[in-house]
């Protein structure tokens, strides 16, 4: 499976993430969270391999009294919640500026 990348064309780590795959010759698809957003599936999925909802959202606080299947709709419904870069290949992802992760993830 190719590495795709969920962000928003204006955030600066994400550009960085475009960069370090473009750099390395590694093929990735871009997906531009506020045009397109983020499927159901590959959401859960992420949240899965990150180990949790709040590693996703860039504040918690207001999230923490839903319960899971809420958390997954309002994040879905809302994805500006989100911290973008989401790098992901397979069932492996990252989030945020994580150069180690994408590392691993490109191999």
């Amino acid at each position: 499976m190719a590495v795709q990348i969920f962000g928003r064309g204006k955030c600066f780590d994400t550009k960085k993430a475009e960069r370090f795959f473009k750099e390395r010759r590694i093929p990735y698809q871009y997906v531009d969270l506020d045009k397109y957003g983020i499927s159901k599936g590959e959401l859960t999925s992420v949240i899965r391999a990150v180990g949790g909802w709040e590693k996703v959202v860039k504040d918690s606080s207001e999230l923490r009294y839903f319960s899971p299947e809420a958390i997954v709709t309002e994040l879905l419904d809302d994805p500006r919640k989100l911290l973008t870069p989401i790098v992901r290949n397979g069932k492996k992802a990252t989030v945020g500026f994580d150069e180690n992760g994408w590392k691993e993830l490109a191999l």
